[in-house]
C-alpha cells in the first residue's frame, strides 16, 4: 500500500477506534460557584456571603392579591412563593473583620439555608478570624450562625454586638411567656445562639447610636423587632447602608415601600422607616446591602414614577492590589 494511503488508513482506525462516541451525555454538574463576592468600598474590603435561600409564602405581605400577582409576574417570579434570600457581610479594615448577620447556621429554615460558614471559609477566611459581629437583629435567618451545630461558638474570638433593646426582649423569659406559641421558636434559637457567647463574656449589647468601630455606625431602624438596627461603613468619603430587614421581597416592596410584612412587629413603623429611607438614599445616591435582596446584595435605590428601583451593582472579576 502507498505510504500515503496507509496513513489515511491509519487515521481512520484513531478515529474509528479512539474517539469517543459524539453524543454521549455528558453527566449534569449540580455545584454553584462559591457564594461570595467581594468589592472595595475606600480602603475598606466588603464581601458578601450568601448563606441561602427560602421560599418566602406571599400571604405573609400585608397587601391584596390583586396588587401582588402583577408585581410577581413582572419579576418572573411565583406568584405564591417568592424566592426569599439570605446574606450577611463582611468588613475588612485592615486592622479588623467584622461580620454583619451570621445567617441561620443551619438551625433554621431548610436545607437550603446555612451556607454563611462554608461560603466564608470559601471566600478565604476563617471564623477564627472574625473579632467582632454585628447583629441586626436576633431573627432565626440573622443570629444563629453565630452557633455550631455542636453548640459552641462559630467565632470563638468575636465580639458579638446588637441594641440592647433587642438583646433584653429576645432574652427575656417573662417577654417570651407573654408571646404567642408561633413566636416562640424565635426566642428559643436566639437564648441558644446567646448563651456560649455570654457564658465567655463576648455578648455585648450597645447603647445609643455612637461609632462601634471606626467607620462603622449602628443606625436605629424602627419596626421590624424592637431593637432592629443597620450599620452604616464609612471609608474615604465612600459609604454603604447595611440595613437589615427593611425589604423582604424586592419585586413587591421596592415599587411600594407601604407594603408591610407580619414579620413586622409594628408595621407602622416599619412602613414609616422604609419609606423615609427610600427618600433619603435615592436622593444620596448611598450604597444599600439588604440581607434578603438578591445576591450579591449590594446596589443602589433609585426614584421611578410612582416607587423606586432597585439597581444591584454589576459583578466585579478581581479587585486591585
Amino acid at each position: 500500500m502507498p505510504v500515503p494511503n496507509l496513513l489515511a488508513a491509519f487515521a481512520l482506525a484513531v478515529v474509528v477506534f479512539v474517539s469517543p462516541k459524539v453524543d454521549a451525555a455528558a453527566p449534569f454538574q449540580h455545584l454553584q460557584a462559591p457564594g461570595f463576592f467581594r468589592m472595595m468600598l475606600g480602603d475598606f474590603e466588603i464581601t458578601t456571603l450568601y448563606d441561602g435561600d427560602v421560599n418566602l409564602d406571599m400571604h405573609l405581605m400585608q397587601a391584596n392579591e390583586q396588587l401582588l400577582a402583577p408585581l410577581l409576574k413582572a419579576d418572573f417570579s411565583d406568584t405564591k412563593f417568592y424566592k426569599g434570600y439570605v446574606c450577611g457581610f463582611l468588613i475588612n479594615t485592615g486592622s479588623r473583620l467584622i461580620l454583619v448577620d451570621a445567617g441561620s447556621g443551619g438551625h433554621w429554615g431548610p436545607p437550603t439555608l446555612g451556607k454563611l460558614l462554608a461560603n466564608l471559609k470559601a471566600s478565604g477566611y476563617q471564623p477564627e478570624q472574625v473579632d467582632t459581629v454585628l447583629i441586626t437583629h436576633l431573627h432565626p435567618d440573622h443570629v444563629p450562625g453565630i452557633e455550631l451545630p455542636d453548640g459552641n461558638r462559630a467565632f470563638p474570638n468575636a465580639k458579638i454586638r446588637m441594641a440592647r433593646a433587642e438583646s433584653d426582649f429576645w432574652l427575656s423569659k417573662s417577654t417570651q411567656t407573654k408571646a404567642p406559641p408561633e413566636a416562640q421558636e424565635f426566642f428559643d434559637i436566639a437564648q441558644k445562639a446567646a448563651a456560649p457567647y455570654i457564658k465567655a463574656g463576648q455578648w455585648l449589647p450597645f447603647d445609643g447610636d455612637t461609632e462601634l468601630l471606626p467607620g462603622i455606625m449602628p443606625i436605629p431602624i424602627a419596626g421590624h423587632t424592637p431593637g432592629h438596627t443597620g450599620y452604616e461603613v464609612s471609608s474615604k468619603g465612600q459609604v454603604l447602608l447595611i440595613w437589615g430587614d427593611v425589604v423582604h421581597a424586592e419585586p413587591v416592596q421596592i415599587p411600594h415601600p407601604e407594603i408591610t410584612i407580619a414579620f413586622d412587629a409594628d408595621s407602622e413603623s416599619a412602613r414609616i422607616s422604609r419609606q423615609d429611607l427610600f427618600q433619603s438614599l435615592s436622593s444620596s445616591g448611598k450604597l444599600i446591602a439588604g440581607p434578603h435582596m438578591p445576591f450579591p446584595a449590594i446596589g443602589h435605590i433609585r426614584k421611578d414614577a410612582d416607587g423606586y428601583v432597585w439597581v444591584p451593582i454589576p459583578y466585579i472579576g478581581s479587585l486591585p492590589d
